[in-house]
């Protein structure tokens, strides 16, 4: 069976509007996770997922309990803790749709699994985004605050975006896929991580290297592409709001697009029709899932999973 990599965007656990009560998060995941459960029949199944709100509420959290009574916890272990969260969301969600399909009926061999796997991603201490963070996270204040910067939200906590480069848990991952397992990973993009060296100082002598966390968040949808180009995956479908992509978006002169080659991508992308916030970082996941051998890439919305990787929905791309 072919692989397919699908990247739930954060509407997939909390609409827009809503508080994002468990209640909440588990009847919004029934409308991707259904379809999902459907298609596991027909593919080998990665769902990696955003982590915003979760990690933002976190967050809120932190800073609204008195610090000398609970311990606050660094970025990196905030982004571990959503993707245990979510994860187990999920997997209760995917169980209950796979046992809807009379999953636990089929021989051994051909049933589906599914596991959620912690995943690590490596990133470079010299990556520019780490002298220049750009990515607001958190909950947004009307006052400034120490180490916040004014956004079109208020006051908000930025913290660097650096790129993917190595997804470490890979290996895993494809021989769950090998064993028949769905897998849940890149939660929030994964847990940034760099190599640091690790020295006896007494008898100045470098021991090893050792991976350490780091405030940071990764693009959950340049991490699935990464993902997918490490495990050799045939497919990336990247579910958001909209349910295709468009040119000039929200204007007259809007467009929406049905097939375009990623050379026009990259053109449009120079015009600035795929913003850095938006649209932009999923473009980009397709542009680099293609150039780096992956056979599809679709953009479309949540509910329309199945019409999309069916040619019925979506924006797809493909190598000129």
């Amino acid at each position: 069976m072919k692989t397919i990599v699908i990247a739930l965007g954060g509407n997939a656990l909390i609409k827009r509007g809503q508080k994002g009560t468990a209640d909440e998060q588990f009847r919004n995941l029934q409308v991707p996770i259904k379809q999902i459960a459907r298609m596991s029949t027909e593919y080998n199944i990665i769902i990696t997922h955003g982590n915003g709100p979760q990690v933002g509420n976190l967050l809120i959290q932190q800073e609204t309990c008195e610090s000398d009574k609970i311990a606050e916890m660094p970025l990196e272990v905030l982004v571990a803790l959503t993707q245990g969260q979510i994860g187990f969301m999920i997997e209760s969600t995917l169980d209950n749709e796979l046992m809807k399909l009379e999953n636990e009926k089929l021989p051994p061999e051909e049933r589906k699994l599914f596991l959620t796997v912690l995943t690590y991603v490596k990133v470079s201490q010299s990556d520019p985004a780490f002298k220049n963070p750009t990515k607001p996270i958190g909950p947004a204040y009307d006052e400034p605050k120490d180490g916040y910067v004014q956004t079109a939200k208020g006051w908000r906590r930025v913290v660097p975006s650096p790129k993917p480069l190595k997804i470490y848990q890979y290996r895993e991952i494809k021989k769950l896929l090998e064993m028949n397992f769905i897998v849940i990973a890149c939660g929030g993009g994964g847990i940034p991580v760099v190599k640091e060296k690790v020295f006896d100082i007494d008898r100045d002598l470098q021991l090893g290297e050792r991976l350490t966390g780091v405030e940071a968040v990764i693009d959950k949808d340049l991490a699935s592409a990464k993902l997918g180009e490490q495990i050799d995956a045939d497919i990336l479908l990247i579910a958001t709001d909209e349910e295709k992509v468009a040119i000039n978006y929200k204007q007259p002169n809007q467009r929406f697009l049905d097939k375009i080659p990623i050379a026009k991508a990259k053109e449009y992308m120079k015009q600035g029709h795929f913003p850095a916030g938006s649209m932009g970082p999923k473009v980009q996941a397709a542009i680099n899932f293609l150039e780096a051998g992956g056979e599809r890439v679709i953009i479309t919305s949540i509910e329309k999973i199945e019409d999309a990787l069916n040619g019925k929905a979506g924006t797809e791309f493909y190598l000129n």
